[in-house]
């Protein structure tokens, strides 16, 4: 597959729009919001881990993992690692909602 100017142009700024779009969605979510949205995310890293699995396993089954293979499995990594790290702060998060209904039922 052989990757053109145009194609590169093009693929670079729909990664820049994205980034930009990204930014403004997630400053506008008020803090009410920010649990679920927090799962809603990590339902997406979830599948971005069978998708990970999926290449990396057809990749080094080939015989000589080349540089997919490599690329899936640091995907698989990235995308685990977000997966655990959201659950963390969503599990803190209402750790922290829960602390102070408590408080406010108990006084």
């Amino acid at each position: 597959m052989s990757l053109t100017l145009a194609a590169l142009i093009g693929s670079i700024t729909v990664f820049v729009l994205a980034i930009f779009l990204g930014f403004e969605l997630i400053s506008k979510v008020p803090p009410t919001l920010h649990t679920p949205l927090m799962s809603g995310a990590n339902a997406i890293s979830g599948i971005s881990i069978v998708g990970a699995l999926f290449l990396s396993n057809a990749a080094f089954n080939n015989g000589n993992p080349g540089t997919a293979a490599w690329l899936a499995f640091a995907a698989l990594v990235m995308a685990t690692i977000n997966v655990v790290g959201g659950f963390m702060v969503t599990n803190k998060m209402l750790e922290m909602i829960a602390g102070k209904r408590r408080k406010k039922g108990g006084a």
